[in-house]
């Protein structure tokens, strides 16, 4: 049985040719065709994008907290939305985020590689939005987990 999200309706034409899917249990963020973002389910969790949509042109992956996203484009810069306090938000790292290679998503913060290989955190800092005290170990990073852990090129591991 196929079972539709509320407020699904409202973008349910919009929700053809999709790349890439992305979401949680209250809200969900499609990547569609022509590289737009269709965005559905709660609003107060990061399930309307209108306040971005003008920016959410040319979307290479799109990931999510509990009630935020981030989109990359394909210039490499990333757009959020939703909840500030768990990344909907990002201005405190707004300026770092070019030329981002890879995103991740906990419950309530973001990861992202950069072209570099250094890592940006953002979201709630108690619970990996704040990579501070282990930033100058985050060098050379080539996978980040949503787990909140980065793979480095030599092998380790910074949780």
């Amino acid at each position: 049985m196929r079972r539709s999200t509320p407020c699904s309706s409202r973008v349910q034409e919009q929700r053809q040719n999709v790349q890439q899917l992305c979401g949680t249990l209250r809200v969900f963020a499609a990547v569609v065709a022509d590289g737009s973002v269709v965005n559905w389910g709660d609003e107060s969790h990061g399930g309307n994008s209108s306040e971005v949509q003008d920016q959410l042109q040319n979307v290479q992956q799109v990931c999510a907290t509990g009630g935020a996203f981030v989109a990359i484009l394909a210039n490499g810069s990333a757009v959020t939305w939703g909840i500030q306090f768990v990344g909907g938000g990002s201005p405190r790292v707004q300026h770092q985020l070019r030329n981002v290679q890879q995103i991740c998503g906990t419950l309530v913060a973001f990861a992202a590689i950069l072209e570099d290989r250094s890592v940006v955190t953002w979201g709630r800092p108690d619970y990996g939005g704040d990579s501070s005290r282990v930033q100058d170990q985050l060098r050379n990073a080539q996978q980040i987990s949503c787990t909140a852990s980065v793979a480095l090129g030599d092998g380790t591991v910074v949780t």
